[in-house]
């Protein structure tokens, strides 16, 4: 349990930073579209007017920008952006930082099975995911109701927040897999954050031609859209299935490469 509580306390500071930039990122976002409606300037209009590869990138097309609710759905994806980022870097990390520090003489010494250790550790990167999700739910739905004019968006918001949640456990277990897997632990971090990055740049090339909307399965950004969210009020159940799979198998990937790994000192 001490390695629990070891992993806790030295993310801290890390999680806290992350926390107060997500809230910046809404408070930030949501005082532009107050900005922009007490203008009086139609912001459908003025988005249709923009080229489509503009439109995708700013995650937008699908929602009544009018609306304080639609406006968060062009801003979830980079909120979704950010809390991946996180979630990948914490499963790198929270796997390889002992030999990427010089540290595993701490495991070494302790009287548990490297089975316990990585149970231990995965415990502390959940804690924190699930806090960063909480964060960014509470503020959201603070956010979004201070400019909805009496529309209900608390619903709608944490169903967002359920489907970011299971992304986030999808890309920390990528990037815990990735760091089990690799000897060279310092560069498990870069290679799962440049893996994410190319699923989200996919996910663009994917709403810019229609054509590629078979390559949905290969992009988790693309497995819960807010625009299906929001307005189908559900999840695609065949996306959900295919997610847990996936963490599954990269959970058992984790566990079973690390107990077979030398930890080098």
């Amino acid at each position: 349990m001490n390695i629990f509580w070891r992993e806790l306390k030295a993310s801290r500071k890390s999680l806290i930073i992350w926390c107060i930039g997500v809230i910046f990122m809404i408070i930030s976002s949501m005082s532009k579209y107050a900005g922009m409606s007490s203008s009086g300037q139609s912001m459908n209009e003025l988005m249709e007017s923009m080229p489509k590869s503009l439109q995708a990138i700013m995650g937008a097309g699908a929602f009544d920008l009018s609306k304080a609710s639609g406006y968060y759905g062009t801003i979830f994806l980079y909120l979704l952006l950010m809390a991946t980022i996180h979630a990948v870097m914490i499963g790198a990390n929270i796997v390889s930082k002992e030999e990427r520090d010089h540290t595993a003489e701490f495991l070494f010494v302790k009287p548990i099975s490297k089975k316990n250790i990585i149970t231990f550790k995965l415990a502390a990167a959940l804690l924190q995911i699930i806090v960063f999700n909480i964060i960014t739910l509470i503020s959201s739905i603070l956010a979004v109701a201070k400019y909805s004019s009496g529309e209900k968006v608390t619903y709608d918001i944490t169903l967002l927040m359920l489907a970011m949640f299971i992304l986030q456990l999808l890309f920390m277990v990528i990037g815990s897999a990735l760091a089990a897997v690799m000897e060279n632990p310092k560069s498990s971090t870069a290679l799962s954050t440049g893996l994410l990055l190319i699923t989200f740049i996919l996910s663009i090339i994917i709403d810019l031609n229609r054509n590629l909307e078979s390559l949905n399965y290969f992009t988790p950004f693309k497995y819960f859209e807010a625009k299906n969210i929001m307005y189908g009020g559900s999840f695609d159940i065949p996306f959900v299935i295919l997610s847990l799979v996936l963490i599954a198998t990269l959970s058992t990937i984790t566990f079973v490469f690390f107990q077979k790994r030398d930890l080098h000192l």
